[in-house]
């Protein structure tokens, strides 16, 4: 089984230190987000893995390798990086073909790849005629041409239209599924819990999570619920007899934190307490995501005051 692995990882740009000291593995069988802020080291850390650019210290390695050192690398590791790579005078079925000649690919793949993206349609056009979701799928066919064991993908939902999004979250699955390692950059959050089992997230640079999706967002965002009587001001004092965080909302609801449903709604029965609503509000990956890089985002827009 391929897994990619990064030890002690630095690069530095002049006087500034892009990647700093990363240390992680990705496993095979999973799909796993690469999550961070714009500047967080991210994209440097997939140049870095695929022999783009050279480490100032440390090392990537994909199958106990590092890339450079791979025979026929496209069966090995499939990427995307920059989805304008491919050439606008040629069609996407030679810019497949140059792709699968050079890498000892059999031709029959540029076909299977072209009818996987969903390109096979428009493969006789150039490339310049393509719209960006169209680029995407380009680029993606390009990573899957040599069957790989490993796949990068650089925000591949980047431009894809809702059926386009919808697609890129299955094919990420089945290629888990079939025991590959996966990969994926994105800042689509709802889409990276959709996909992602596991997590790797950076801020300047550095490592600030390696965990599993689930236990990263019930470890930072507790349960909270949303509730609304015809009585506010008794259930008010009947959350504050019992110590609970809450707060009265603006439409006169009551929002209770660090709370289950279950719990809230047994305390309003025996208190005789009617309810019109009583809803969870589950946490989500963005709440989670935000409440760890809140000081390491390099640029931020000023909050807006309530």
């Amino acid at each position: 089984m391929t897994s990619i692995d990064v030890r002690d990882l630095s690069k530095d740009y002049g006087g500034r230190r892009a990647v700093d000291q990363l240390t992680f593995r990705v496993h095979p069988g999973r799909v796993t987000g690469f999550l961070g802020p714009n500047g967080a080291g991210k994209s440097t850390t997939l140049r870095l893995v695929l022999g783009l650019d050279r480490p100032t210290a440390g090392a990537a390695t994909v199958g106990g390798r590092p890339y450079r050192e791979l025979c026929d690398p496209l069966r090995r590791v499939g990427s995307l990086l920059d989805a304008r790579a491919a050439h606008g005078s040629r069609t996407a079925r030679d810019h497949l073909r140059v792709l699968a000649a050079s890498n000892r690919i059999p031709p029959g793949r540029v076909d299977a790849v072209l009818e996987e993206t969903g390109l096979a349609p428009v493969a006789r056009r150039p490339v310049r005629t393509y719209s960006l979701g169209m680029r995407q799928r380009l680029g993606i066919a390009a990573a899957l041409l040599g069957d790989p064991e490993a796949v990068l993908l650089d925000e591949p939902a980047n431009g894809l239209d809702p059926e386009g999004i919808v697609w890129i979250r299955t094919l990420l699955r089945r290629l888990a599924g079939e025991g590959r390692t996966v990969l994926v950059s994105s800042h689509l959050m709802g889409e990276t819990a959709a996909f992602a089992d596991h997590l790797l997230i950076l801020g300047r640079g550095r490592l600030l999570a390696d965990t599993p999706v689930e236990d990263f967002i019930h470890a930072r965002v507790r349960p909270r619920v949303r509730i609304r009587t015809t009585e506010p001001a008794a259930l008010g004092d009947l959350l504050a007899r019992h110590r609970h965080d809450a707060s009265r909302d603006a439409d006169g609801a009551w929002t209770v934190r660090h709370a289950r449903a279950d719990d809230i709604g047994r305390l309003m029965s025996e208190a005789g307490l009617p309810v019109l609503e009583l809803a969870p509000r589950e946490a989500t990956l963005e709440e989670a995501y935000l409440d760890l890089t809140a000081a390491e985002a390099e640029f931020a827009a000023p909050a807006e005051e309530d």
